[in-house]
């Protein structure tokens, strides 16, 4: 396969992937919605690299900084997530940068670009959503977005370090570009028994009930019916008790007057919780006389 082909198939499989993977953990299809911001994001900053240097040292010190930059950027105009999500976005973000690169590049490694590019945008969205959902302080958000910023350059770095000591370029940058989806796979396995045990203490708190907790947090069964009416529906379900989930992990690291706001919203989200769980026990029930009566 030739590497005009291959960076063709290789987008192409990555930005199916990441959505995938995505989906898998959220239940939620909007990643290009949420994602438009950063894709453009990264085109910029994947073309001011291109046209500034094709310098191996200052070009990786300007992805890291560049798409440190844009992940700021994202992360004031977006909705406000958790890491893992700023992980993702940042990773697209990454996929995006690469394509100036990667297709206009005339030596024989462009391919390499995909990788730093990639990890770069990855670990930048990390960090920078890490510091606003667990940092307060004002100057150790800057601090973190500094550190973040550094940390992104070393990672960029990371694949002409592992093509020097022998790695083949297309075995990395396949690895790479499977390595993000695959982690977000395994963070909702990982993520798992915390959220069950979110989802208990809404149990004890009758805000769903005991038999919905493990089918809506199991990582598999909650992709499917689970025993509703409308197997839309109960996905619908899953996605509030994930976001009253996240939002009292969130709660717990923010001052008094946000963390009251986050309460208002976590009480909204419960009597949703509530009138779809009693939507769809009147629609199973009438679904029940039905077929009694036929």
């Amino acid at each position: 396969m030739s590497d005009p082909v291959l960076a063709i198939v290789l987008f192409a499989a990555f930005f199916i992937a990441l959505p995938l993977a995505h989906f898998f953990k959220t239940l939620d299809g909007g990643l290009w919605r949420d994602g438009r911001t950063p894709v453009i994001a990264g085109i910029v900053a994947g073309a001011i690299v291109r046209l500034v240097t094709e310098d191996e040292l200052l070009r990786v010190v300007l992805i890291g900084v560049l798409l440190t930059a844009a992940a700021l950027y994202v992360r004031l105009t977006g909705r406000e997530s958790e890491p893992t999500d700023g992980l993702t976005l940042g990773a697209l973000m990454g996929g995006a940068a690469a394509i100036p690169l990667v297709f206009t590049s005339g030596d024989d490694a462009h391919l390499l670009r995909f990788a730093e590019c990639v990890l770069a945008g990855a670990v930048a969205g990390y960090g920078v959503t890490f510091a606003l959902s667990r940092v307060t302080d004002r100057l150790k958000q800057l601090a973190l977005d500094a550190a973040t910023a550094g940390v992104s350059v070393a990672v960029a770095y990371v694949p002409t370090l592992a093509i020097r000591a022998g790695i083949p370029e297309r075995r990395l940058v396949i690895g790479v570009a499977a390595a993000i989806p695959l982690l977000l796979v395994a963070i909702v396995f990982k993520q798992w028994p915390g959220l069950r045990a979110e989802l208990r203490e809404e149990a004890a708190l009758n805000v769903l009930d005991e038999m919905d907790v493990r089918t809506t947090a199991h990582p598999l069964l909650r992709l499917g019916r689970a025993g509703w009416h409308d197997a839309e529906a109960h996905r619908e379900f899953v996605r509030v008790a994930n976001r009253i989930a996240l939002r009292k992990r969130q709660q717990r690291h923010r001052p008094d007057a946000i963390a009251r706001l986050y309460q208002v919203e976590i009480i909204k989200l419960r009597m949703q919780l509530q009138e779809m769980s009693a939507i769809d026990f009147r629609m199973r029930a009438a679904a029940a006389r039905e077929r009694a009566q036929t």
